[in-house]
């Protein structure tokens, strides 16, 4: 027996009788959380909120302006009330006749998706991993994974739709760091985004930058599709500077030389970031930048690690970890890379070193890879 187990018994025979209480209110307060975050998916994806913050409805209102359920439709939104999520006129008149509000408060977190408090995709991405759980049980009994393809297009939009407002803010703190600006502004100059994704990133640096020419990179046919559709609707000539290719990070030499290379908020879910780090190296042009945007989890390990590294671990178990694990010899670097693996992926892609150069930003931490 280790000592641990030791120490844990010794206490309790001097401790008073235990008292499950305090663990038991926690799990409650889970499964509160959940049904409140499965309850949110459904009114996003059933456009229950969006009729909501055009006007109050009664459940038949609300039914018929969603082409749904009358009954349901009740029933989710006396829950939303009893949540407070949702405003009621009346909470004493009879259930049809109930008026029911969505305050501006709650359609900014669940529908601006331009706010950087919106937090709607954040439901969706739980909905996309617990469609997925069978396969997550089999996955963790033998180290196999549930890749990206599987967890499919409600995670890709979630994620997408999750990040577009830091990616919509993210050129302007370029821009202050170091002799980032005057590189991005060079004529002719040409950035690589890698592990693109929707193309959020790479049509705000084409639309901060309009000289710049970006070329956005992702090993996920669907997500450039989804990419190259949303540069063609961006406007403002944005389709003719952003160019975006179904390829693995590993090719792209083939697509440089670069004056600037990114890899935002991926690092971490790629199978082989050395790899992929060592082609960014070798694709940027030698007076270039290599930049790492991930995730702003603690130095080290800790008992109580606040927040976003809660919620880092729980992207890992759900999405970002069995993503990994879905290819052979994977790195297996999880949601929580800390700046210690960083910098070692880096010394061992052919940097001297990362350094942090923006410390916060949203979830993320922003890395400057030096070259040896």
């Amino acid at each position: 027996m280790t000592d641990l187990f030791v120490a844990a018994e010794e206490a309790e025979e001097h401790a008073s009788p235990i008292d499950p209480g305090p663990f038991a209110e926690q799990v409650v307060e889970g499964v509160f959380g959940w049904m409140q975050t499965m309850s949110i998916h459904l009114g996003l994806e059933l456009g229950w909120y969006r009729a909501l913050r055009e006007k109050p409805c009664t459940a038949s209102e609300l039914a018929a302006a969603t082409d749904s359920s009358e009954r349901y439709a009740r029933e989710w939104l006396e829950q939303q009330a009893a949540y407070d999520i949702l405003a009621v006129d009346d909470a004493d008149a009879a259930p049809g006749a109930r008026r029911f509000a969505l305050p501006r408060d709650r359609a900014e977190v669940l529908l601006d998706g331009r706010s950087l408090a919106f937090a709607g995709p954040l439901t969706s991405m739980l909905a996309a991993s617990a469609a997925q759980l069978p396969r997550l049980v089999e996955a963790y009994r033998t180290g196999g994974g549930v890749s990206w393809e599987q967890l499919g297009d409600l995670a890709r939009t979630s994620q997408a739709d999750l990040n577009r407002p830091w990616f919509d803010a993210l050129p302007a703190e370029l821009t202050k760091i170091g002799d980032l600006r005057s590189i991005l502004s060079r004529p002719g100059a040409r950035v690589v985004d890698v592990g693109c994704g929707a193309g959020w990133s790479a049509i705000a640096l084409a639309r901060e930058f309009p000289g710049l020419e970006v070329v956005g990179i992702d090993i996920d046919a669907p997500s450039i599709e989804m990419a190259r559709r949303n540069a063609a609707e961006a406007g403002s000539g944005i389709a003719q500077r952003v160019r975006f290719e179904h390829d693995d990070a590993a090719n792209l030499a083939a697509h440089g030389p670069f004056d600037v290379a990114l890899a935002l908020e991926c690092l971490h879910d790629m199978p082989y970031p050395v790899s992929a780090l060592s082609a960014m190296r070798e694709a940027v042009r030698p007076d270039g930048a290599v930049l790492v945007l991930d995730e702003a989890v603690n130095d080290r390990f800790r008992r109580n690690p606040g927040d976003v590294e809660k919620l880092m671990y729980g992207y890992s178990l759900f999405v970002c970890l069995p993503d990994s694990l879905s290819h052979p010899d994977s790195f297996a670097t999880g949601t929580v890379i800390r700046p210690e693996v960083v910098a070692d992926y880096a010394r061992r892609a052919g940097f001297r070193g990362a350094d942090v150069v923006l410390d916060e930003f949203g979830f993320w931490r922003l890395y400057q890879l030096s070259v040896a």
